[in-house]
């Protein structure tokens, strides 16, 4: 389709790069990789992440087994004792990390190199697929001018790289990217791509872009269709990629920004307020064997195409499949390939929107969960090392461990509040064929889920404890008390949705083991707006589960300490509904520092979105009418 574009000027001569898919069968190397150093201190980094984590879980394995060991362990309490230390492991391993990143707070940024740096020539990449022209190229315009008025000795040209298949889109992107053109200052360049078939989704785009543009740019900065990065941010990372020969990807800390529903706000708060001091802790052990999350990241040009050119999976019905959550493979690409990785977490502007509501979060979970899970078939791949086989476990655990405590809720639900009163007995009175049940008495009962619930909490209190460390102060929040109101307020409601959200993605894996996920289908970034039908279709495992617990409570044979998690499960669907709700006036609640004091990049952005908009409006119609 690049024919219609062939009135103004949409792509610069061709540039070839060769790009070899890979073989997971063999290892391999990058003759052109240099010898990259491991940064002073990592493997202490590592111990101490790991190491507390272990010795918790221990603990807890010790405990549990005192409890329940008395006359012996039955296979169904070996079975329970697993599945709760398994998932406290994974607990106790996120408060190492935050932990660590406060300490890390303390200390200086760790530099990865500090070698001169030379002028690259990046590439600004944004993958669209039916998206919204006037935001995407709003958005587009915003950082170039922001580049421009930078300087320096970088050079920096932006490509919209279209997989659209919408007809009216596709025209609306093209006199979109035709207004732009028009007005940007002297120097910038933006270009406009779209393909004829979208091969291989996003994967197969990069590619193409790498495969016959890629030649001429030292460096491509991979963007999302929401991504908004400000132009110190882009020159941070330039430079840090400049400076480091050995770097083949350096990923920034997205930050949240643009919620103005209840759940965003909740989702915008704990990443804004928490999310410093993981992203620190989580950047001091992975060294220079970093993850890459698909966009906010630069990346050597010639170490992606030599290294990270991804195959089709094999099917277990022997069709092709795509490798779906493609970012995490390749960042294991390019270490396999001797290139490091990089997460320079301190590099702030760097932004991204998140889903308005519960249910379009929970429709992008279920894509991502395809993906990761995925990840488990590569983990005996050749060549991968160990931490960057943990960034696929980890991910693929992340949704493996809802189902682990749905399973959990339910033994414990079965169980109930003592052997005299408990579900299981009405099944089965004194008969020996059934299995033993591990006895639960009032005390475990407390202890576990206080423990549960301060394990979960723990992170938050660290993070709130390090946020001055990272240079905020609470009146930017809008004051002390405003900060506490908005603090208790993600607290209370992240408590309400965590049990909804276990039961999505234990539905996530099913409907992903039994191959009832299928696409890859674009994000509805400006949040869907659903009636009580499709809220309640969506949601009626929760609702049937939560009734089932408070019958249950009711008549004495389940747990009360399950109480609060019942009505998170019966309260499914207004809460759902509420998560979509615009109850407060932006930047008033949970809100964060770029709601009180917007920077200037979002400020420009809205301006030229709004611009656009109003010149679209009126000049698309026009343009149909005169086909």
């Amino acid at each position: 389709m690049d024919e219609v574009m062939n009135d103004f000027r949409a792509m610069p001569a061709e540039s070839p790069r060769t790009m070899p898919v890979q073989d997971f069968s063999t290892e391999y190397r990058d003759d052109n990789a240099p010898a990259s150093v491991q940064e002073e201190g990592v493997a202490l980094w590592r111990v101490l992440a790991f190491s507390p984590a272990m010795v918790a879980t221990l603990g807890m394995l010790w405990a549990m087994t005192g409890w329940f060991g008395k006359d012996g362990i039955s296979l169904l309490e070996a079975l329970l004792i697993t599945l709760i230390c398994f998932n406290f492991f994974w607990i106790t391993f996120t408060v190492s990390t935050v932990i660590l990143g406060m300490v890390s707070l303390t200390r200086h940024s760790p530099r990865p190199a500090h070698g001169p740096a030379r002028p690259l020539k990046v590439a600004l990449c944004m993958p669209v697929y039916n998206e919204v022209p006037w935001y995407v190229l709003g958005n587009a315009r915003s950082m170039l001018e922001e580049l421009r008025a930078r300087g320096g000795s970088h050079r920096y040209a932006m490509f919209i790289l279209s997989d659209t298949r919408d007809e009216e889109i596709a025209r609306q992107e093209q006199a979109a990217v035709r207004a732009v053109q028009s007005q940007l200052s002297p120097g910038l360049e933006l270009y406009y791509r779209r393909r004829e078939q979208n091969t291989d989704r996003k994967v197969g785009n990069i590619a193409e872009w790498v495969s016959r543009w890629g030649g001429a740019y030292d460096a491509m900065l991979v963007l999302d269709a929401d991504s908004l990065m400000t132009g110190r941010a882009i020159l941070r990372l330039t430079d840090a990629l400049s400076r480091d020969p050995a770097a083949g990807l350096i990923q920034s800390f997205p930050q949240l920004i643009g919620a103005q529903s209840v759940f965003a706000r909740m989702q915008q708060f704990a990443n804004g307020v928490y999310g410093a001091a993981f992203a620190e802790g989580m950047a001091r052990w992975c060294g220079q064997e970093g993850n890459y999350w698909g966009h906010n990241a630069i990346i050597r040009t010639a170490a992606f195409a030599a290294s990270a050119g991804l195959p089709h999976l094999r099917g277990m019905n022997g069709s092709d499949k795509l490798i779906m959550s493609h970012d995490f493979v390749e960042a294991g690409l390019l270490r396999r390939a001797g290139w490091a990785v990089r997460f320079l977490p301190r590099i702030k502007g760097s932004y991204e929107e998140t889903p308005q509501t519960l249910i379009d979060h929970v429709q992008r979970d279920r894509r991502w969960c395809q993906g990761n899970l995925q990840h488990l078939g590569l983990l005996r791949s050749k060549g991968f090392m160990p931490i960057s086989r943990f960034h696929m476990f980890h991910g693929a655990i992340g949704y493996l461990m809802s189902p682990i405590w749905f399973s959990l809720l339910v033994m414990w639900a079965l169980i109930g509040p003592s052997e005299e009163a408990s579900v299981l007995k009405y099944f089965s009175e004194s008969n020996p064929t059934m299995p033993m049940w591990p006895e639960m008495t009032e005390g475990r009962h407390v202890l576990i889920i206080v423990l549960m619930y301060a394990m979960l909490l723990a992170p938050k209190l660290v993070g709130v404890a390090a946020l001055p460390l990272t240079g905020a102060r609470f009146t930017e929040f809008g004051g002390a008390g405003r900060f506490v109101l908005s603090f208790l307020s993600e607290v209370l409601l992240s408590i309400l949705y965590a049990p909804i959200l276990m039961v999505q993605q234990m539905i996530a894996v099913l409907r992903t083991a039994f191959g009832m996920q299928k696409g890859w289908s674009p994000q509805a970034r400006a949040g869907g707006t659903y009636g009580f039908t499709t809220v309640l279709q969506c949601h009626l495992l929760e609702t049937i589960s939560g009734a089932a617990l408070v019958t249950g409570m009711f008549f004495g044979v389940v747990s009360p300490w399950l109480l609060p998690i019942a009505v998170s499960l019966v309260l499914a669907v207004p809460l759902s509904m509420l998560s979509g709700m615009h109850l407060w006036q932006a930047g008033r609640w949970m809100g964060t520092r770029e709601d009180f004091r917007a920077p200037p990049i979002t400020q420009a952005a809205r301006h030229y979105r709004a611009e656009l908009k109003s010149m679209l409006d009126g000049a698309v119609p026009q343009a149909r009418a005169a086909e």
